[in-house]
């Protein structure tokens, strides 16, 4: 009985050590792709609250300084690939050689040109079943016409989206190096 005392009476120290660590965790709120625990601002900003895990907050130093001062020293050069990608990098990155990233670039543009392909015929299929706003009729859309518009609508949509994307593959493909 003598020695559980002592190791009881630790326990109980060491749990009201470290009981104030977990209650003064704050609450905290996401604000897109940045969180805060100060409420005022989250309320302000719009922001949602963190709920059911632990957040962890790495501070970093800004990429803005690191790329306003690699793109004062490269001038007008810095359309070229290298000279934005080493822009944009932090300085401890790790340093990728030409032909090791040639090699990516090309899997890249080969994903990027089927990704665009099946896009293209994903878009003559859809525009082809909308048949210029009036899509053909099937069973159900003779009995309720609001399906019809519905079904109409949704496939005018899927066109601007598919378009949309056809566009955003068509700047990928364009960024990549040659």
């Amino acid at each position: 009985m003598k020695k559980t005392l002592p190791t009881l009476l630790s326990i109980l120290l060491l749990g009201a050590w470290c009981a104030p660590a977990a209650w003064s965790q704050d609450r905290i709120y996401r604000c897109g792709n940045e969180y805060t625990n100060n409420a005022s601002q989250a309320k302000d900003r719009g922001c949602k609250l963190v709920e059911g895990g632990n957040v962890t907050v790495l501070q970093s130093s800004r990429p803005a300084a690191a790329f306003s001062g690699a793109s004062g020293a490269s001038g007008a050069s810095s359309s070229s690939p290298s000279s934005s990608s080493s822009a944009s990098s932090p300085a401890n990155a790790p340093r990728v050689d030409t032909s090791t990233q040639r090699t990516r670039d090309s899997d890249a543009r080969i994903i990027f040109e089927a990704e665009l392909r099946k896009t293209e015929s994903r878009l003559a299929e859809l525009t082809k079943e909308y048949n210029n706003g009036a899509p053909e009729r099937n069973a159900l859309d003779l009995r309720n016409p609001q399906q019809y518009m519905d079904r109409t609508a949704e496939l005018k949509a899927n066109i601007a989206r598919t378009t949309s994307d056809i566009e955003s593959i068509r700047r990928e493909l364009g960024r990549i190096s040659r």
